[in-house]
C-alpha cells in the first residue's frame, strides 16, 4: 500500500485507562494495522482512577461498530442493563424523576406525544409524563428486554446502556487491541521535547528510553502531560455553575439483585451515586469542599452505602471545565487531560469515543493543517458545552432552600445559552436543537419536568385532535405499556439467563 509522502506513520498514545484502550481498540479496527503503527504508553506503577462504571445507549453503537459480542462483553466486565437514571431529592426533598432511555409515548395524528400530553395535563388528565417511558416502566418494575427484541410492542421504543467495570473494560479493549495490532510499551512518561515548530517530538521514559511519534494522543488524566504541561494549552474552568469539585468513590458488596438504572441521589452540598452491577455496586459522594469537607463528605457516604466494603473510599479531587484547545499542533486530548464534567449524566466515556470520531473526520497528515485542528475544537468544544448546560439544568431549577449549596445553585446566574433554552420551552414547551447534540428532547423533556417546569401551553396545531379521543389514546397507551411490562423477566433473571459473568476474582 503507497501512502501519501507526509502521512502519518506512528502515533503514541500516553496513558491507558478507559481513554487509552478505546482510543486504541477504535484506531486498530478502523485502520486494520494497514496506515500506521500504533503504540500505547502506560506503566503498571500508575493506577487508573476507574469510577466512571456508568453509560449512555451510544456506548453500545460502539461495542458493535468494534465487532465485539455484547454477550461476551457483559460477561468480561461483570455488566448489568441501564435504562436510564433515577433522581432523588433534587428538586425538592421528597421527590423523584427518572431520565429514561430512548423514546416517551408515540406520535398522535402527527402531533409530538409531549405536546399532546401537555394538552391532557391541561385538561385534568391524571398521568405522569414517565407512563409513556418504556424505559421508565421497565426500571421501575425491576425488569428487562432487549428493546431490539419487542420492537413492534410498547417497549419497542427504549434503548438501553451498560454500567461496567471500568477497569475491566480497560483490560477488555486492551486485549482486543493488541490483538489487532496495537503494541503496549510500559513505562513512565516524564517529559515531551518540542521540535521547532512547538510539535511534540519525542517523550522521555523515566527510565532512560526515549520514544518518538508523527501524533501523540494524550490520555494521562487530570496530569495532562502533554496538552497541558508540555504544549501549554489553557482551560476553560466552569466552577462558577458547576460548585462541586470533588469526589469520594467506593465499591460494596451487592445487596439484592442490581437494579437497571443509575440513582442520583442529592445531598446537602452535591450528590451520590449508586451503580449497581453483577458483583459489586460503584458508590460515589460528589460536593463542594466550599460547603463540605473531605471528612464529613466520606462519612455520609459510607452511612449511606449498602453492603460490605469492597474497595475505597478514595478521593478524587476535579476542576470542571474543558481545554482551550483539545487537539492543538499534534497532540490531540481525549478524557480527563481533555476536560471533565461530573458524572452526573455518564457522559465521560461518550466524550472519548466522540473525540475519536471526530478525529477521523479530520485525520491530519504529519503537517497538522491549523483549520482541520480549528473545526475539531469547534465541535468538540460544542459538546462540552451542550453537556455543561444540560448538567446546570439539573442544579439551577431547584426549588431546594435547606443548605447553602442548593441556594447557591438556585440563584446562579447561569449560561446565556442555558437561560435562551430554558425560556423559550417556557411558553408552549418548544426545545432549541442544535446540531447532532447528544441529549434529545426526551432527556429535556424528562428533567424539565422531573424538576417542576412545566409549560404554560401547549403547541396550537394539538387542537387539530379533539380531546375525547386524545385521552383514550393517553389511557390506552398507558394501559398497554404497563400489561406488557409485567410480563417481562426481572432484571436479574435475565442476565442469568443470557449474559451472567463468572464472579471469581475481582
Amino acid at each position: 500500500m503507497t501512502a501519501a509522502p507526509d502521512a502519518l506513520r506512528k502515533i503514541c498514545i500516553v496513558g491507558g485507562g478507559t481513554a487509552g484502550w478505546i482510543a486504541a481498540a477504535i484506531m486498530a479496527h478502523h485502520f486494520r494495522g494497514k496506515l500506521f503503527e500504533i503504540e500505547l504508553i502506560e506503566s503498571d506503577d500508575i493506577g487508573t482512577i476507574g469510577v466512571g462504571e456508568s453509560t449512555i445507549p451510544p456506548f453500545m453503537e460502539l461495542i458493535a461498530k468494534l465487532d465485539i459480542n455484547e454477550q461476551e462483553f457483559i460477561r468480561a466486565t461483570q455488566a448489568s442493563f441501564k435504562l436510564g437514571i433515577e433522581f432523588q431529592d433534587w428538586s425538592r426533598k421528597g421527590e423523584r424523576y427518572f431520565h429514561p432511555f430512548g423514546v416517551i409515548g408515540q406520535q398522535i395524528e402527527l402531533s409530538d406525544f409531549y405536546q399532546c400530553w401537555l394538552k391532557a395535563k391541561l385538561s385534568g388528565h391524571d398521568s405522569n409524563l414517565m407512563d409513556f417511558a418504556p424505559a421508565a416502566v421497565m426500571a421501575r418494575e425491576g425488569r428487562f428486554m432487549l428493546p431490539f427484541k419487542a420492537r413492534n410492542t410498547p417497549v419497542g421504543g427504549a434503548a438501553y446502556a451498560l454500567h461496567v467495570d471500568a477497569k475491566r473494560v480497560a483490560r477488555y479493549l486492551r486485549t482486543h487491541a493488541e490483538a489487532r495490532g496495537v503494541r503496549r510499551t510500559e513505562g513512565i512518561v516524564v517529559d515531551a521535547q518540542l521540535d521547532g515548530r512547538g510539535f511534540v517530538e519525542r517523550l522521555a521514559l523515566k527510565d532512560g528510553r526515549e520514544l518518538t511519534a508523527d501524533f501523540f494522543i494524550d490520555c494521562s488524566g487530570f496530569r495532562a502531560l502533554l496538552i497541558g504541561k508540555a504544549l501549554g494549552v489553557g482551560y476553560e474552568d466552569w466552577s462558577e455553575w458547576l460548585l462541586c469539585d470533588r469526589a469520594i468513590a467506593a465499591q460494596t458488596q451487592n445487596v439484592g439483585p442490581p437494579r437497571p438504572y443509575t440513582l442520583a441521589q442529592a445531598q446537602d452540598a452535591g450528590w451520590r451515586w449508586r451503580i449497581p452491577l453483577q458483583h459489586r455496586t460503584g458508590n460515589g459522594h460528589v460536593f463542594s469542599s466550599a460547603f463540605m469537607s473531605d471528612d464529613e463528605a466520606t462519612r455520609i457516604l459510607m452511612d449511606q452505602a449498602e453492603g460490605e466494603l469492597v474497595a475505597g473510599p478514595m478521593v478524587v479531587p476535579f476542576k470542571t471545565g474543558v481545554r482551550d484547545q483539545i487537539w492543538h499542533k499534534n497532540v490531540l486530548s481525549l478524557g480527563l487531560s481533555a476536560g471533565f464534567i461530573e458524572p452526573l449524566e455518564s457522559t465521560a466515556i461518550h466524550l472519548i469515543y466522540r473525540g475519536m470520531d471526530f478525529f477521523f473526520r479530520y485525520l491530519p497528515d504529519r503537517n497538522c493543517d491549523p483549520h482541520l485542528a480549528a473545526e475539531y475544537n469547534r465541535r468538540m468544544i460544542a459538546d462540552y458545552r451542550e453537556i455543561r448546560d444540560f448538567i446546570i439544568l439539573h442544579y439551577c431549577t431547584t426549588q431546594r432552600d435547606d443548605t447553602p449549596f442548593w441556594r447557591a445553585c438556585r440563584d446562579m446566574q447561569v449560561p446565556d445559552s442555558l437561560q435562551e433554552r430554558i425560556a423559550l420551552f417556557r411558553g408552549n414547551g418548544a426545545l432549541r436543537e442544535g446540531l447532532d447534540e447528544l441529549f434529545r428532547p426526551v432527556s429535556w423533556w424528562s428533567v424539565l419536568e422531573g424538576m417542576g417546569l412545566r409549560p404554560g401551553a401547549y403547541h396550537p396545531l394539538v387542537d387539530r385532535i379533539d380531546e375525547p379521543p386524545l385521552l383514550r389514546a393517553l389511557d390506552q397507551a398507558r394501559g398497554q405499556l404497563a400489561e406488557l411490562v409485567r410480563t417481562l423477566p426481572t432484571h436479574q433473571d435475565f442476565i442469568d439467563a443470557h449474559c451472567r459473568a463468572e464472579l471469581s476474582g475481582q
